[in-house]
């Protein structure tokens, strides 16, 4: 049955009902087997496909090549059901299946050659056009003044208080939690939502509410009178990385 609460509403299990046959019309079933020998064989493609591009950067470089392949983690399960599974092959067939490249991450790429020309990426984003203008037309243009007014706020008042070593438990509290609002503000999901339209009062209110709270907070930590109440309440309902440190955002000079 469809209908999983009492109300009726569908709700998420974090099973697959349907395949992906269309826009419209009836689903076809899931069928679980089919879709892990798809997930298998995108992931020999894709494993093959660096095999030859890895051969092809041999032949042309000098230097042992890398290729980096950042994945937007939160869309694998999510838009993409097997997602998680092509992973598990693609790294078990790298390790396994081929003997033209080795798995390693940028870090240890470096310590193992740590001698590089110089180069600077041209600008662009995964977004439409591969340009800003996703995160940059009519319907979200107004945060930014916002954001960049917040910002210079952030370390303006954590430069103050690094320099002159004013930070008591509440200080440091407040400090934390105005860097965990203004990184809320600035997250790029809600001006992204009000260009699809998807949740554009959703997306709106979110990046006033980040905003206000840390215009609050810092109002209060500039007049000396920090509200423990509101503070408390703020980190209450917004408490993610519970070991920012505010300090990054202080001016070394």
């Amino acid at each position: 049955a469809e209908n999983l609460t009492p109300t009726g509403e569908r709700k998420f299990t974090g099973l697959k009902y349907h395949r992906i046959t269309g826009n419209v019309g009836p689903k076809e079933i899931y069928n679980r087997a089919w879709a892990m020998a798809a997930a298998d064989a995108h992931a020999g493609h894709f494993m093959q496909s660096r095999v030859e591009q890895f051969r092809q950067l041999n032949e042309a470089l000098s230097c042992p090549p890398i290729i980096l392949s950042p994945f937007d983690a939160e869309l694998f399960g999510h838009w993409w059901f097997e997602g998680p599974e092509f992973l598990e092959l693609f790294i078990r067939k790298s390790v396994y299946d081929q003997s033209e490249y080795k798995l390693t991450t940028p870090s240890i790429y470096l310590v193992e050659n740590p001698i590089h020309q110089v180069s600077r990426p041209s600008t662009s984003s995964w977004g439409n056009m591969g340009y800003f203008e996703v995160w940059l037309d009519e319907s979200n243009s107004w945060i930014y003044p916002h954001l960049h007014a917040a910002a210079r706020r952030m370390i303006s008042q954590a430069t103050v208080h690094q320099r002159t070593g004013d930070l008591t438990p509440t200080i440091e509290r407040t400090l934390q939690q105005m860097a965990r609002e203004l990184l809320l503000a600035q997250s790029s999901d809600w001006a992204f939502l009000m260009n699809t339209g998807t949740a554009p009062h959703y997306a709106t209110k979110r990046t006033k509410d980040h905003i206000l709270r840390f215009t609050r907070l810092y109002d209060q930590l500039r007049g000396g009178a920090v509200n423990v109440e509101f503070l408390t309440e703020c980190e209450s309902r917004d408490n993610l990385f519970p070991s920012l440190n505010w300090r990054y955002f202080a001016q070394a000079n």
